[in-house]
């Protein structure tokens, strides 16, 4: 995820110059006749008048005879009159049509200004140590999305908030409001807080992200690079569409989930995270939540869709968690098991089995002790899907199953295949 406190580069624009090289057509100047070929004779003049008088008869009688020909065919229905008028009002149809288009994807002001007025800061408190005064460790964005009795309710990312002691929203006019932390989701990066009603006369209204097409206008909404730039506005498009990103929470060089999120040229800096992605209509159809910070990429930042993020925040509003279907054990992949273990502690033979994940440890009391899971049985598939690594393990269940729902493991122990029912719990 997006560290609010990264350093920002900027990228050089490289500017190649445009060397025309300019073509001119010499013209050709021919040298002035001398006096003797220049002298008229007298006896040639009759002659020129009669030839002017001829040529401007011949041009009298064709321009009447072209006249007179065009009327006729006219007049017979050779030529249909109102077939330049059609086309002319088609070229004007297809005008019309670009400019409507146009007049679609153009922002009313008004609006934006009262989306505006629902995306917050959130600036995350910390205590560096026993002696010295709490401070901002960093800032974010949030969204107002709901007024209840006398709580309205913001949407931020958990990375955000995480490992505030204290959490403050900042409204549009500069105040600061003590913040209450409902839940955070770590492998979503939600967060849901709270705040007193009396600060918000606004609320952003959340729209749908299943519909979206690639080339819709997109609008972030945020604080990039802390207060200084509250209420920041970039316009894009939806660049791309389920695109799946690969997270490493604990940061051990291992991807422990993936996460499905929209792309976005929209400008995305730190400090936008949190904030609201929201479509021409401005309604709320992601959460930004990171970019792509290398020097040589530009453009390229990310939300999470509306209709994923919805579910998780009402499960954090209401009981500050996210439960979701848990086996009960810590596992390591089998491609990182050395050879000499597959054979001699695992009891495999390398030509039965070539991906899994080994069990390293089955949590007491856990649905997998229950099915008689141990360590160091190596799971090969989950109701006939293969199961690569942890991260495998964490997609199927959490997208694939329910609490208290049953699957059927089927791993390997001491070189025999096995299977075993197990009924899921709560996380």
């Amino acid at each position: 995820m997006m560290d609010e406190h990264n350093t920002h580069d900027y990228e050089n624009d490289h500017k190649e110059t445009d060397q025309r090289t300019h073509t001119f057509e010499k013209e050709t100047v021919e040298a002035p006749a001398s006096p003797s070929e220049t002298t008229t004779k007298s006896s040639d003049v009759p002659k020129r008048k009669n030839s002017l008088f001829a040529i401007w008869m011949s041009g009298i009688t064709g321009g009447l005879t072209v006249a007179i020909i065009g009327f006729l065919l006219l007049f017979t229905g050779v030529i249909p009159l109102n077939q330049q008028l059609t086309t002319t009002n088609e070229n004007q149809t297809a005008t019309e049509n670009v400019i409507n288009m146009s007049d679609n994807s153009d922002v009313d002001t008004n609006m934006l200004s009262n989306v505006g007025e629902a995306v917050v800061g959130i600036a995350n408190i910390q205590q560096g140590n026993l002696w010295a005064d709490s401070a901002d460790a960093g800032t974010g964005s949030g969204v107002i999305y709901k007024v209840e009795d006398d709580r309205a309710y913001v949407v931020t990312n958990h990375h955000v908030v995480d490992g505030a002691s204290d959490i403050e929203v900042i409204l549009t006019s500069g105040d600061r409001v003590t913040a209450q932390l409902h839940g955070s989701d770590e492998l979503t990066d939600l967060a849901v807080l709270s705040i007193d009603a009396e600060h918000v006369t606004t609320v952003a209204t959340f729209g749908s992200s299943e519909d979206l097409t690639v080339g819709d206008t997109a609008i972030a909404i945020g604080n990039p690079l802390g207060t200084e730039f509250a209420g920041t506005v970039t316009k894009g498009i939806i660049s791309g569409l389920n695109r799946e990103l690969s997270i490493d929470s604990n940061q051990d060089g291992q991807s422990d989930w993936t996460v499905d999120v929209l792309q976005t040229d929209a400008a995305i800096n730190p400090g936008n995270s949190g904030g609201a992605l929201i479509n021409s209509s401005g309604e709320v159809i992601g959460i930004n939540s990171m970019k792509i910070a290398l020097e040589a990429v530009e453009g390229i930042g990310f939300a999470i869709p509306i209709d994923e993020a919805q579910p998780i925040i009402e499960q954090l509003e209401v009981s500050g968690t996210v439960t979701r279907p848990f086996m009960g054990i810590s596992a390591v992949d089998f491609s990182t098991v050395p050879r000499q273990h597959i054979s001699e502690t695992l009891n495999l033979d390398p030509n039965d089995v070539s991906s899994g994940i080994v069990i390293a440890e089955v949590h007491p009391n856990s649905a997998a002790q229950d099915a008689g899971l141990a360590v160091y049985d190596v799971i090969t598939d989950i109701d006939g899907t293969a199961i690569e690594s942890m991260m495998d393990l964490r997609q199927y269940l959490y997208q694939e199953t329910e609490v208290g729902e049953s699957i059927t493991v089927t791993f390997y122990r001491n070189g025999e295949q096995q299977t075993s029912e197990v009924t899921l719990t709560g996380e």
